[in-house]
C-alpha cells in the first residue's frame, strides 16, 4: 500500500508564509516516498466537516502548478474537482497543462460537485443531480477525447458543445482520469464505464469490499476488467500524528488485503510541513509492506 497526502486546510499558516510551508511539505513527501499530493478543489473550507467557510482556502490548480514546481516524482491532483466549476474543455487543457510542467505527473480528477453555498456566493450555476452527473459523465468524454491526438474534432453533447478539441500541447501521461465518490448506482457505473483510477470513501474494511463488489459487478456489466482501475482511499480516521505509525498500519492492514493501492491522509491543524516529516513519512516504508 501506498501514501498519499491531501493538502487540504490552510489554517496553521499566515498567507505570507504559505508558499514556503507548502513548498516545504511538498519536498518532504517528494523525498520521502510518499507518491500523492492532492488538494481540494473549492472556493470556500467545508463547512460539513467542522471547519468555518471563512477558513483559507487555495484555488486549486495554480496550487498545483506551484507544488508542480517544487516537486519531481509525486503524482498531483485535485481530490476531486467538481464538474460545476470549470467548463470541460477549459478543465482538460487545465490538466493537460499542469500533467506538462510536472513532466507528467498529473491526474485528471473529477466528480459531479455537491457544495451548493460556495456555488450560490460566487454566483457559479448549481444544476440538479440529476444534470450534474450527465455533465460528468460528458466531461469525462470530452477529456478522453481532447486528449486523444487523432481525434480533435467536434463533441456534441446534451450539456456541452465543442466544435473542436485541440490540446496542444498534449499531456505527457494519460492523464490518470479519477472519479470520486462512492454512490453506488451512478458513480461507481461511471468509474466502471470510464476512469483510470476511483477514490472512495469507506470507514472499514466491510466497507470498502462491499463498493468494490458494486464497482465489479459494474465493470462485468460494461466489460471492463477491474484490475484496471487503480482503488485509492481517503483515510476517514482521526488524522495521524508523531508517534501513531504502529496503530494506523495495523488500521491500514484490512484495507491493504481488499487492493486498496494508495491511502490518502488528512493533515490535522499543524504546520503541514511538520506533520509530514514527522507523522506520514514514519508510516511510508512499513505501509508498503501491507
Amino acid at each position: 500500500m501506498r501514501i498519499g497526502t491531501h493538502f487540504m486546510r490552510f489554517d496553521s499558516m499566515e498567507p505570507a508564509r504559505m508558499r514556503t510551508e507548502l513548498a516545504d511539505a511538498a519536498r518532504y513527501a517528494d523525498d520521502g516516498g510518499v507518491t500523492w499530493v492532492s488538494v481540494m478543489d473549492h472556493y470556500f473550507q467545508m463547512e460539513h466537516q467542522g471547519f468555518p467557510a471563512s477558513d483559507p482556502m487555495l484555488e486549486a490548480y495554480t496550487t498545483l502548478g506551484y507544488l508542480a514546481g517544487v516537486t519531481e516524482k509525486v503524482q498531483l491532483g485535485a481530490l476531486v474537482t467538481g464538474v460545476t466549476y470549470r467548463y470541460p474543455g477549459l478543465l482538460a487543457k487545465i490538466v493537460a497543462s499542469l500533467d506538462v510542467v510536472s513532466g507528467g505527473r498529473a491526474t485528471f480528477g473529477i466528480g459531479a460537485a455537491w457544495y451548493d453555498k460556495e456555488h450560490a456566493a460566487l454566483g457559479v450555476p448549481f444544476p440538479p443531480l440529476k444534470d450534474r452527473f450527465e455533465m460528468l459523465e460528458e466531461t469525462v468524454r470530452i477529456a478522453r477525447q481532447m486528449y486523444d491526438l487523432d481525434n480533435d474534432g467536434p463533441f456534441e453533447g446534451k450539456h456541452y458543445q465543442l466544435a473542436e478539441t485541440l490540446c496542444s500541447p498534449a499531456p505527457l501521461s494519460g492523464p490518470e482520469i479519477m472519479i470520486g465518490g462512492s454512490g453506488e448506482k451512478r458513480t461507481l457505473r461511471l468509474v466502471a464505464q470510464y476512469a483510470d483510477a476511483c477514490n472512495l470513501f469507506a470507514e472499514t474494511p466491510e466497507r470498502l469490499r462491499h463498493l468494490l463488489d458494486v464497482l465489479h459487478r459494474h465493470c462485468d456489466d460494461v466489460g471492463r476488467d477491474p484490475a484496471d482501475i487503480r482503488v485509492t482511499m481517503l483515510h476517514r480516521g482521526a488524522p495521524i500524528g508523531p508517534g501513531d505509525t504502529a496503530a494506523f498500519v495495523e488500521e491500514m492492514r484490512g484495507f491493504a488485503q481488499h487492493g486498496v493501492d494508495t491511502v490518502i491522509l488528512r493533515p490535522p491543524a499543524t504546520s503541514l510541513a511538520e506533520w509530514v516529516r514527522d507523522a506520514v513519512l514514519p508510516v511510508v516504508e512499513p505501509c508498503a509492506e501491507l
